[in-house]
């Protein structure tokens, strides 16, 4: 039987390690089974061969760990690059597998000190926002044959885009993305040498405001709130074959002038003026006029220079229009036919000088009309003066909108120069460029809608940081969010690279409060004086519990250590207390919000009592703390945290829980989180509280009664208490509130409301109205647990638990996951009614413990392909009835 053979080693949570940012990257490696690969390959033993210049050696170590294993070499110096290549034993036999591929890994500038750069900005100083796009320009010489490396490290005060010799430098968009800019500035790097050439070159770099000065929050929000210009920091370093460097380093030599990009924000996009081109500025060819000014050097901020672990913003897919509308009022609308975050690219528009097209996008129709209420204040608007020439290939630079519908005023399928037709544009979708894991795919054409538009609603909300949504004029990183969300987001995408950095923002604001409240949003642009900062259970618990996600998701115990501060201090100093210290009750607390009875302009008016919600949080987050100490060998917390754990359950016992098992919060929210956190006494009370669950989703004719806090746990908890047939039956639910509504109603991400869009074709009137938020979609974490069956049964999927459950109408499910040990395919189906198939492949040196449906009994199974088959009849309880009074009899209203 032959050996699996390995992936290229990767490196940290890194996408490529070039410019990795740590002296002693941790290293992994993935294993590729075939048909031929031998059952229950474990491995035994590795050999890493680390090549650094001339030099090559080889290291043997006796370990079965694959994933993150320790750099075995000499600490990386700031520049250098190593090769690295690995193979792996075990088997029958303890053979070695075939060598993998040479994997480049080369370490950042991992020291202040390794910049010689000066920040650069322009002559004068602009006094009023929004701050025009500045361009900045150097040529400089190479002797024949200089280039034998070339290494631009860049960062900016704004986002750049830059060229060298007229050319993009890499594909990223909106670098250096957005951080915590007062404690972290991003900076990227890129091989330039194919780009460079013998004699004259120009290094040219464009910069817009992004998110350093925009205007950014709700409520009107604010500008400046890092700074107030705009500049440049960069250092291009070239290496000949033999013979000195040459270091090209931003300082005032550099020339600079104002964009002909007039203006440039997130909220109210970008306007172009083609009068103002000065065509060829990016080349060597291009002869500056007297315009041309010098640069005015300032002082960068005193923050960290990081180089990200996380992928950088990139266009990954273009989406053609499919229909031009001709509105009520005579516009023209573009529809691309799905919500979507990015840009519009414009192939070919030709129109007299002075004419402007404007671009302005939205969500959906109302009235067969542009909806655009819901973006509030954002203007969401794209701006093209024409210089009378043909522009080609436009695109705004330095903003992005979250839209499905165009509205093009100025541009018309009648023009007699340039008519609009289908083909005049495309949008392109931008994200961060994370690497797809997961998959799910079942025998419900809506399910997989649902799964669908979850994803889509992952991507638009995965643009530099992790957003509660993409169009309006908010865009921010909500912590509430993304710790209900982040389960399935780490199963469809990796996001091990982008949520760590993140949460080094989040460790790093919280930690400068003097009681460690983390914010309610990362990076923090809330102003104090609109809303002041009070600790919130469910949104500020994230400290706690995205780490312990992140590592059961990816095994990575650093990301528990690094952050054990921030948990810790969120714990023990950020929750307000009460006498019993459970959540001080006078305090108001977001709870379950948007439940869906909440009026439009009361999101926060829940039937589930606020204080029960954060009370039942803190513990379970406290019961979490306990076992990260205890995985980080912090053996003193770990004991006071697991007695704190044990007694505030009991005092939320004797707070909440009857002694039937039934709470106080007689609601479906208050009852899921019960059973989910294991919050009752005995398993007889959590029956109990199960059956009641039960019956209150049958009184509400199975939709939806959950919000924020209940929504990703209610299926979870009817499962748990033996009720997976009301779980499918409120998943297959069609009438609002329900997750099938919006999908019967056409959207095509997941809303944030579960009526922003009413029955009638209207917008819901609430001010907070989004079409993409990816909060209520984390019922896809249940389809990929339950349905599919599939779950990390320890840390970092080296374990996995195969666990399918039929039920409903659903009659088959799979789901492909890749997890740190190779690809996991889990696919089952019923066959004739009652013959249960499941066909599963568990990656080399991990293992499974399936257990079938209808069974008790578990099967532990090494590496390998298996068919199982049993006889389960996952009709039975379906379809269930609704309980309501006789005299109305309920109306069945499932997909």
């Amino acid at each position: 039987m032959s050996q699996p053979t390995l992936s290229l080693p990767s490196f940290e949570q890194h996408p490529t390690g070039l410019g990795i940012g740590f002296p002693e990257p941790r290293i992994s490696w993935r294993f590729n089974a075939t048909e031929s690969t031998a059952s229950d390959w474990q491995q035994t033993a590795y050999e890493v061969e680390v090549a650094r210049g001339n030099d090559t050696q080889s290291y043997l170590i006796k370990s079965a760990e694959s994933v993150l294993v320790p750099w075995a070499s000499q600490p990386l110096q700031a520049r250098e690059t190593a090769k690295i290549r690995v193979r792996a034993y075990g088997g029958p036999e303890n053979a070695p597998t075939e060598w993998s591929a040479w994997s480049t890994v080369e370490a950042g500038l991992l020291d202040r000190k390794e910049w010689s750069a000066r920040a650069i900005t322009s002559r004068v100083k602009q006094t009023e926002g929004p701050l025009r796009p500045v361009r900045f320009r150097k040529t400089f010489e190479l002797s024949a044959g200089a280039v034998g490396r070339a290494r631009l490290y860049i960062t900016s005060l704004g986002v750049f885009q830059a060229y060298i010799n007229g050319e993009p430098v890499g594909d990223h968009c909106l670098a250096p993305g957005w951080t915590s800019y007062h404690n972290r500035l991003n900076y990227e790097v890129f091989d330039v040498a194919s780009l460079l050439r013998d004699g004259e070159n120009t290094i040219a770099v464009e910069v817009g405001e992004g998110w350093w000065a925009t205007r950014l929050g709700f409520g009107g929000g604010r500008r400046f709130i890092y700074g107030d210009e705009l500049a440049l920091f960069a250092q291009l370093e070239i290496t000949p074959e033999q013979g000195d460097a040459l270091v090209v380093t931003t300082d005032s030599s550099w020339k600079s002038h104002q964009s002909a990009i007039l203006r440039s924000e997130i909220y109210d996009g970008e306007a172009y003026d083609a009068r103002e081109e000065q065509e060829g500025w990016k080349s060597t060819s291009f002869a500056p006029e007297s315009s041309w000014e010098a640069t005015r050097e300032i002082e960068l901020p005193n923050t960290h220079l990081v180089a990200p672990n996380a992928p950088p913003v990139r266009v990954t897919e273009v989406v053609n229009p499919i229909e031009i509308i001709r509105t009520p009022s005579g516009k023209v609308v573009l529809d691309f036919g799905q919500n979507l975050v990015g840009r519009i690219r414009i192939h070919s528009l030709k129109k007299p000088a002075g004419h402007s097209t404007v671009l302005t996008h939205a969500e959906v129709l109302e009235n067969k009309e542009l909806g655009t209420r819901p973006l509030r204040v954002a203007k969401c608007q794209d701006e093209i003066i024409s210089a009378g020439q043909e522009i080609r290939d436009w695109v705004p630079r330095f903003t992005f909108h979250g839209f499905r519908y165009v509205q093009v005023d100025g541009w018309s399928p009648d023009d007699a120069d340039t008519p609009l037709t289908l083909q005049s544009l495309t949008a392109e979708v931008m994200h961060t460029d994370l690497k797809r894991s997961g998959w799910f795919n079942c025998s419900h054409p809506m399910v997989n809608k649902l799964h669908q538009n979850a994803t889509w609603g992952m991507r638009g909300n995965f643009l530099s940081v992790p957003t509660d949504c993409p169009q309006r004029d908010e865009r921010l990183g909500w912590t509430g969010d993304l710790q209900i969300f982040a389960p399935s987001a780490s199963f469809l995408y990796n996001t091990a690279g982008m949520l760590s950095d993140w949460l080094q923002d989040l460790s790093a604001e919280q930690l400068a409060h003097p009681k460690a409240i983390p914010p309610l949003v990362v990076p923090n642009v809330i102003d104090e004086s609109f809303w002041p900062a009070f600790p919130q259970a469910v949104w500020d618990d994230i400290a706690v519990i995205l780490p312990w996600t992140l590592y059961q998701c990816y095994g990575d115990i650093n990301i528990l250590r690094r952050q054990y501060a921030s948990s810790t201090g969120w714990l023990d100093r950020g929750v307000q207390r009460g006498e019993d210290r459970l959540w001080d009750d006078t305090l108001f607390q977001l709870g379950d919000w948007l439940d869906p009875t909440a009026p439009p302009d009361q999101p926060g008016n829940a039937r589930t009592d606020g204080t029960l919600v954060a009370d039942a949080y803190l513990v379970y987050v406290t019961g979490i703390q306990a076992r990260i100490s205890s995985v980080l060998g912090e053996a003193a917390d770990a004991a006071r945290y697991e007695t704190d754990y044990r007694t505030l359950k009991s005092r939320f016992q004797s707070k909440y829980i009857s002694s039937t098992g039934l709470l106080v919060g007689d609601t479906q929210t208050a009852l899921s989180l019960s059973i989910v956190f294991d919050l009752h006494d005995n398993p007889e009370q959590a029956a109990a509280a199960g059956a009641r669950l039960a019956r209150l989703v049958r009184i509400s004719k199975f939709q939806v009664s959950t919000g924020f806090a209940g929504t990703p746990v209610i299926t979870h908890a009817l499962t748990k208490s033996g009720h997976h047939q009301l779980a499918y039956r409120m998943l297959q639910e069609s009438n609002c509130p329900s997750w099938m509504y919006p999908i019967r109603m056409g959207a095509t991400t997941v809303w944030e409301r579960w009526d922003s869009m009413l029955p009638d074709g209207s917008i819901n009137p609430g001010e907070m109205t989004s079409f993409n938020h990816y909060a209520l979609g984390s019922i896809i974490n249940w389809l990929h647990k339950t349905v599919a069956g599939v779950s990390p049964l320890e840390p970092g999927w080296r374990q996995i638990l195969v666990k399918p459950l039929p039920g409903g109408t659903v009659t088959s499910a799979e789901a492909k996951y890749e997890t740190a040990y190779g690809r996991l395919e889990a696919r089952w189906e019923l066959k004739e009614g009652d013959q249960f198939k499941l066909e599963l492949i568990v990656p080399p040196n991990s293992s499974a413990k399936v257990v079938l449906p209808g069974s008790e009994d578990e099967k532990m199974v090494g590496s390998g392909r298996y068919t199982f088959e049993s006889t389960y009849n996952s009709q039975v309880g379906w379809p269930p009835k609704a309980q309501v009074p006789p005299m109305f009899p309920p109306e069945d209203s499932f997909v």
